[in-house]
């Protein structure tokens, strides 16, 4: 059975939260995450998303110590605090030493933000172990709210449970047969994986008494669980002709089902989280503009791109605005977490000691 990538609740109650609040929902959690493995289910994250802090409080570095702490009294590590329209600037005091927080900035109708997201990034990098606060952060256009993936993820309205897959290998297996009717073969294949998934969550959401969300079947890689693979099986490699057909093929299916969905319900191809499409980029098979156009049909955006670290605040926005562009005109969830590594210039190869992500160049 393909895992459970994420069981994410969304709450309700405005910030600031309440150490009652994040038990409460941490129990919510760990009932479900039983209630999947007494199913015979792997589960490999719980995670926490809230309304946008910025809209209910001008957030400071004191508080997000406290939620920090109150989510490790319960052992939640992954907190999603939602999108700023302003106050960007304050994200990096938030996120450094808080490892559960993240956080995001909407760019969409809000392109001024754009700069002040480079330079939390710069920061980020700067400010962190191997520049890893990245992981955490991110720029949002078209992103809507109740999506369980991080760090886009985040709430409104009542408390509801949302979940989604560590599908690649789904695409991997509908992709053997070629190009010629994958999106009709990833359609099925993926109803089959995720239908007994929507009604055991749908179960277990009813048994806490929340909303259940929907399923955001956008098939996560994890290292060598690589969509990337599914690319190279119909295309010969990935970047090489074939792989803007297949994108659009593999979207086509994952927007096909009839089945309750939410969030970027797209494909992502994130370089440093997937060992195939990691090794094209150290290669130059693929770069940031092929990875723009293959999000003009597919999405998710830009995701765990490795840039060098001396790229200035202004080439950083300006690939924010192209990103946002890209999103506002398809009227798509599109996203970007980059990261300038630091200490590197283009050409130099990453040395992450994370297990969430496999090394290679770093390059615009």
């Amino acid at each position: 059975m393909v895992p459970i990538r994420t069981l994410t609740l969304g709450v309700a109650e405005p910030h600031p939260l309440s150490g009652d609040v994040i038990a409460k929902a941490a129990g919510a959690l760990r009932r479900a995450e039983a209630a999947c493995r007494d199913d015979g289910r792997e589960v490999q994250t719980l995670r926490l998303s809230t309304r946008p802090v910025f809209g209910d409080m001008t957030p400071t570095a004191a508080y997000a110590r406290e939620l920090q702490a109150m989510l490790d009294d319960v052992g939640l590590v992954y907190c999603s605090l939602g999108p700023a329209t302003s106050g960007v600037e304050i994200i990096p005091d938030l996120l450094i030493g808080n490892d559960a927080l993240n956080c995001t900035v909407r760019l969409d109708g809000n392109t001024g933000a754009a700069l002040p997201a480079a330079e939390a990034m710069l920061r980020l990098a700067d400010e962190t172990e191997e520049g890893f606060g990245n992981f955490r952060f991110a720029a949002l256009a078209c992103v809507p709210p109740g999506g369980p993936f991080f760090p886009a993820a985040y709430h409104e309205g009542p408390a509801n449970l949302t979940v989604g897959l560590q599908g690649a290998s789904v695409a991997v297996r509908a992709a053997e047969c070629g190009l010629d009717g994958l999106a009709e073969r990833a359609a099925a294949a993926i109803t089959t994986e995720a239908t007994p998934v929507v009604r055991l969550v749908e179960r277990i959401a009813s048994d806490l008494g929340v909303r259940f969300g929907g399923i955001d079947l956008s098939p996560a890689p994890n290292g060598p669980d690589s969509i990337g693979a599914a690319f190279e099986t119909v295309a010969g490699a990935f970047g090489a002709p074939g792989t803007l057909a297949a994108a659009a093929a593999l979207t086509e299916a994952l927007r096909g089902t009839a089945l309750p969905t939410c969030g970027y319900n797209g494909l992502m191809l994130p370089v440093m989280e997937d060992v195939v499409i990691a090794r094209r980029w150290a290669e130059g098979a693929i770069g940031l503009h092929d990875l723009l156009a293959y999000s003009s049909v597919c999405g998710t955006g830009l995701d765990t791109v490795p840039l060098p670290g001396d790229s200035s605040p202004g080439d950083l926005a300006r690939l924010l605005l192209d990103v946002t562009a890209l999103a506002v005109r398809l009227r798509k969830p599109l996203s970007a977490r980059l990261f300038p590594v630091p200490g590197t210039r283009a050409g130099d190869r990453t040395a992450f000691t994370s297990p969430y992500l496999t090394n290679t160049t770093v390059r615009w």
